[in-house]
């Protein structure tokens, strides 16, 4: 009898037993050496790893920085510091401005406004991912071990070199482009008159109490889980250098979901201020842009009939991520740390939160 009993036990998982099975099973060797993840629903929060990942290791959050610098943006928005409507080149050197926007032999630089940037509707060209004249992109230079330094200056003089995709503002059309967050982490520069490190740290990382979060600015800086492509490391520190506003931060799972929480709790700027971000536009499937931040959301024939509520927030490039999806109550943050399957960390995302209790 007593057997009995305790068998019954172990069938009975409990919730972090179950969370940690699928992080258990996403570190498969192939793709995925090593995740950590952190979970809030409700009064409920679990912090869990699996792989070459702790609980508390830094990781690059890529892109996921974006979110930080439209806290920032809406934050002097709410103070009357500056409008969504304000031209940019109310803000910027002439130097940046010139030609930053020529499309179809006209050019439309001084109509880009700050929304346009935040919400990716500018048009202007993508200087990370987008081609250059030699047909490599600067991300395709990096994944072949090609690791290099840039300025914010040659960033906007490589996207000047490129293409726009449209008129800025043209109606339901928008195109991911890092440029656009360079662009607003230089608009922050010239109006606290400090650098973006300073800005992030004064107004976001202190007031919060986040001591392992910090933007990367020092290549020597080894603390950062280095990133994998495919089955190999990707050590490019001079890189993560580079990106300050548009992909620099590091942080951790369980920092990442304090920060999270906050800019969906009024923290920064107004919660009413949602309601105007959530304006949707396609820009990689299943992600849609908004005013400064994604929506994740998976149509019902890719679900088979499991509830998977839409979920807002950021994906990076490294493989983290950090949603917070309302119809649940749950904040989900951390990163598979592997750049070549961007996929595989909404498949994360998506099997923990089916365990998520309604």
């Amino acid at each position: 009898m007593g057997m009995f009993n305790f068998s019954l036990l172990h069938a009975q998982t409990t919730q972090p037993e179950k969370f940690q099975q699928i992080l258990n099973q996403s570190v498969d060797q192939k793709q995925i050496f090593g995740t950590t993840v952190s979970i809030q629903y409700g009064n409920e929060s679990w912090s869990g790893s699996a792989g070459n990942l702790q609980n508390n290791d830094t990781y690059f959050i890529a892109s996921t920085t974006k979110l930080y610098i439209t806290a920032l943006i809406m934050q002097l928005r709410s103070e009357g510091k500056l409008q969504l409507s304000d031209k940019i080149n109310r803000y910027l050197p002439a130097a940046i401005m010139e030609n930053l926007h020529v499309y179809k032999g006209s050019n439309y630089s001084d109509s880009i406004t700050i929304q346009h940037l935040l919400a990716h509707t500018s048009g202007l060209p993508d200087y990370f991912q987008g081609k250059q004249t030699n047909g490599k992109s600067l991300l395709n230079s990096l994944t072949d071990g090609e690791d290099q330094h840039w300025t914010f200056e040659q960033s906007i003089e490589l996207s000047k070199t490129m293409q726009p995709k449209f008129i800025p503002g043209k109606s339901g059309k928008a195109l991911y482009s890092d440029t656009n967050y360079q662009l607003l982490g230089k608009i922050l520069e010239i109006i606290y008159a400090a650098n973006i490190d300073v800005i992030l740290t004064t107004k976001i990382f202190q007031p919060l109490g986040l001591h392992a979060t910090y933007l990367y600015v020092n290549k020597s800086d080894t603390t950062p889980a280095v990133m994998y492509y495919k089955k190999n490391e990707l050590p490019i520190p001079m890189a993560m250098t580079s990106f300050g506003p548009d992909g620099g931060i590091v942080s951790t799972s369980a920092e990442n979901l304090i920060f999270l929480k906050a800019f969906f709790n009024g923290t920064f700027f107004p919660v009413s201020y949602l309601t105007e971000m959530y304006q949707w536009n396609k820009v990689m499937f299943p992600l849609e842009y908004g005013i400064g931040l994604m929506r994740f959301k998976l149509p019902a024939i890719f679900t088979l009939g499991a509830n998977i509520p839409p979920m807002y927030g950021h994906s990076g490039l490294s493989g983290a991520f950090a949603f917070y999806c309302p119809e649940k109550d749950c904040y989900i943050t951390g990163t598979v740390n592997q750049i070549h399957k961007p996929g595989s960390s909404f498949k994360l995302m998506v099997k923990l939160l089916q365990q998520v209790p309604e």
